[in-house]
């Protein structure tokens, strides 16, 4: 790494009161809790750099040599943003306490460096020639201080940093002072918050030939890595559930496989606390700047429910009776929408559902994909798939009258539905008599599948190349401490 241009200057300093004990660099076999994200940065196939989205929470094992007594300890190969608050780390065998510790993060010149404290380098020249050899003890940009057994040296002009072993770490480090009762090898647990790693459940249905809906469904989760560091032998957990942090945590691409994921195990699920936790079979590896999948649940077929869907309105209801002849629409044309519903078959956290379906050469196309949210074990989840080319509506109001004295509003339309396409089918009416609580269905050309407070539901056939009408009239009535809104 290039330094400012600045005199050569090698001198011999006193040694530092505390001696720098050396990391184990490359970590691997870390335990990391992942919590869903919905962060679209954490999953682009584009962009680069780290992202400050997500959470996860970090359990890793740091092997240590260390003297006898006070001395600083300087762990790299931090992920770049890290809950400095939350940061902890602890010596199961009660050999060692922290007295302190310091964040130094990832950010700058030299930040690369930070993470080689206390291990031993070569400081390199403009050609290449060793300048010194010894413990690296401090990295600033104003330059190097080596430590050696003939000496403490100060380099403030070099070209570069090797190191003999090990990896050479990035990202963030931690600086501690440490008071050891006894020197030699010893084992530390760290554990931290950071963001930059996510994940979220992802769903691929492939609808099956034949009349009835059925699909083969497969659910996935994608675990995205954008921390600034690579992850080795990771043991994962998966929290689904939105748990509330008080302060900001800290197209879709093309996933991988996991590069350790156990063939066709799935991960073991857990209640925890009101949340569910999926624990995978086996090990992962997570580079950084990926995104990998690995299965959530075993692939099974499912039956489903196909719908195509005209509505008009919403659910929302007036304070008072609306009178004014144009409140919920008069004539209209619109599109007919193509839905998918099925009842999930165990609790799925929520994520995103592509759907394929087979062509006529039986190759299997993308017709649509839809969010679900978390669903329960046993209820609905449905999508919209996307506009149905061949089925179009049109809305016509028919009759509208109000009688003030009365007290009393009637209303009719008529929806005149055309199919295109060679085959008959079915469309899904849903209409929001919504200008007043109390109203009645007074007529309809055919009775409706479902009725409610806010909702009317008819299932029209349409046959192919050709058309079917819906006319249908409601009865408002209100009393007379209800004031209409003209």
């Amino acid at each position: 790494m290039k330094q400012p241009a600045l005199p050569a200057l090698a001198l011999a300093c006193a040694a530092v009161a505390a001696p720098l004990a050396a990391a184990t660099p490359g970590v691997t076999g870390a335990e990391i809790t992942l919590y869903r994200s919905d962060s679209n940065a954490l999953y682009a196939s584009s962009g680069d750099g780290n992202v400050d989205d997500g959470y996860a929470v970090i359990r890793e094992q740091r092997a240590l040599t260390l003297a006898s007594g006070l001395q600083d300890v300087t762990l790299g190969d931090l992920p770049d943003h890290i809950d400095a608050e939350a940061l902890a780390l602890g010596f199961p065998d009660g050999g060692a306490k922290v007295v302190s510790q310091r964040l130094l993060l990832g950010q700058g010149a030299t930040s690369a460096l930070a993470g080689l404290l206390g291990r031993e380098v070569t400081v390199l020249g403009d050609n290449g020639q060793p300048l010194a050899t010894g413990t690296l003890l401090r990295a600033g940009n104003d330059g190097l201080m080596i430590g050696a057994a003939t000496g403490t040296s100060w380099i403030r002009q070099y070209a570069g940093v090797r190191v003999g072993s090990g990896d050479f770490p990035t990202g963030s480090s931690l600086r501690l002072r440490v008071d050891a009762a006894r020197g030699g090898h010893s084992t530390a647990v760290l554990s931290y918050p950071t963001s930059g790693l996510g994940w979220r459940a992802a769903y691929v249905a492939t609808l099956q030939p034949g009349e009835a809906c059925r699909m083969q469904f497969e659910s996935r989760a994608s675990i995205a890595n954008r921390s600034g560091r690579d992850w080795r032998d990771a043991k994962l957990t998966l929290i689904a559930g939105q748990p509330n942090f008080a302060r900001a945590s800290a197209p879709r691409p093309m996933m991988m496989m996991a590069s350790k994921a156990a063939g066709d195990a799935t991960p073991q699920q857990a209640q925890m606390d009101n949340y569910r936790s999926y624990t995978l079979p086996a090990a992962v590896n997570l580079p950084d700047g990926s995104v990998s999948q690995v299965p959530l649940y075993a692939a099974r077929e499912l039956r489903c429910e196909r719908t195509n869907l005209y509505e008009n309105g919403g659910t929302w209801l007036p304070p008072q009776p609306m009178l004014g002849r144009d409140f919920n629409g008069g004539s209209s044309t619109g599109s007919i929408v193509s839905t998918l519903r099925f009842a999930a078959f165990d609790s799925l956290p929520a994520g995103y559902l592509r759907v394929l379906a087979q062509d006529s050469h039986g190759t299997p196309q993308f017709i649509g994909e839809g969010r679900i949210e978390d669903t329960p074990k046993g209820s609905d989840a449905a999508i919209a798939l996307g506009t149905a080319f061949d089925l179009h509506a049109a809305r016509e109001r028919t009759a509208f009258r109000v009688d003030q004295a009365g007290r009393t509003l009637d209303e009719a339309f008529r929806i005149t539905l055309s199919n295109a396409g060679d085959s008959a089918r079915t469309v899904t009416v849903r209409e929001h008599p919504n200008r007043w609580r109390e109203w009645k269905l007074a007529s309809s050309s055919q009775k409706p599948d479902k009725q409610n407070t806010d909702t009317l539901e008819f299932r029209v056939d349409v046959p192919a190349n050709g058309k079917a009408v819906l006319d249908y009239a409601v009865h408002y009535s209100w009393s007379a401490d209800q004031h209409p809104q003209p």
